[in-house]
């Protein structure tokens, strides 16, 4: 049987930032791979480049060795969408939510009305469209990441970056925050991959993750997430039986490498 190609392919990738003062190695022979629908998470300390491979795949920075792939193909090359959601949602206060959302459809000139119609769709999905006239001042941080993600789904993505989307919300608000992304995310059928210093969060949300070690960053150990709990969700994951045990895995692992 012929397998299909993944929609992502990391292929031995290695980036390294250049000053006056000389050369530091960010990543050092990155490889794996994603398959389309699945979720994956990148763990690692700080300052080891996760960000900087964020930019990568979606094209901000290039690679100095090695390649990266989406659809079998350059992504230079490539048509794939790709979404990137930052820590910040970078909504503007002058713009009510609607015309927030419809901010990225506007810059690419996919500002139509079938796109109208399902960023319609999407905000009265997600509890959003009582608000739609509102500026962000008037939603709780919660609500404006809601609002941020429908703009990054409005463009359609192919494969949604999510780079520590929930670190500026305090700790209640980013467990029921990362539980409506994480139902949205798995509603619409995204592939997506997020970036987390949060253990439990990569756990609850991800399908496999991804460890690095520090500076220069490679890939330490990648673990396939299994959790025996009906109609998974990121709040119900973190009741499963194994949750524990992959939180000290990792947590050994990270700790192993000196992060």
């Amino acid at each position: 049987m012929k397998l299909s190609t993944p929609l992502l392919e990391v292929k031995d990738v290695s980036y390294a930032y250049h000053t006056k003062s000389g050369e530091t190695l960010a990543l050092s022979h990155i490889r794996f791979s994603l398959s389309k629908g699945e979720f994956l998470a990148v763990v690692g300390p700080s300052g080891c480049g996760k960000s900087t491979l964020l930019d990568m795949i979606c094209g901000i920075l290039s690679p100095e060795t090695g390649e990266i792939l989406m659809n079998g193909r350059p992504l230079c090359e490539n048509t794939a969408n790709i979404g990137y959601m930052l820590q910040k949602d970078h909504l503007f206060e002058w713009r009510t939510i609607y015309s927030n959302v419809l901010l990225g459809l506007e810059i690419q000139k996919k500002n139509t009305a079938k796109a109208r119609e399902t960023v319609d769709h999407l905000l009265t999905d997600y509890g959003l469209d009582k608000f739609k006239d509102s500026r962000p001042s008037q939603l709780s941080g919660g609500m404006r990441q809601r609002a941020a993600l429908i703009r990054t789904l409005a463009l359609e993505p192919d494969l949604l970056l999510l780079d520590e989307p929930f670190s500026a919300l305090d700790y209640q608000t980013r467990l029921s925050v990362a539980d409506d992304i994480g139902k949205i995310i798995r509603r619409e059928e995204k592939t997506a991959i997020l970036v987390t210093h949060d253990i439990s969060e990569a756990i609850s949300m991800a399908d496999r993750i991804l460890i690095l070690s520090k500076r220069p960053a490679s890939v330490q150990k990648e673990i396939r997430i299994h959790l025996s709990v009906e109609n998974r969700t990121p709040f119900s994951s973190r009741s499963a039986p194994e949750f524990k045990l992959y939180f000290n895995e990792i947590w050994k692992e990270l700790n192993h490498y000196g992060c």
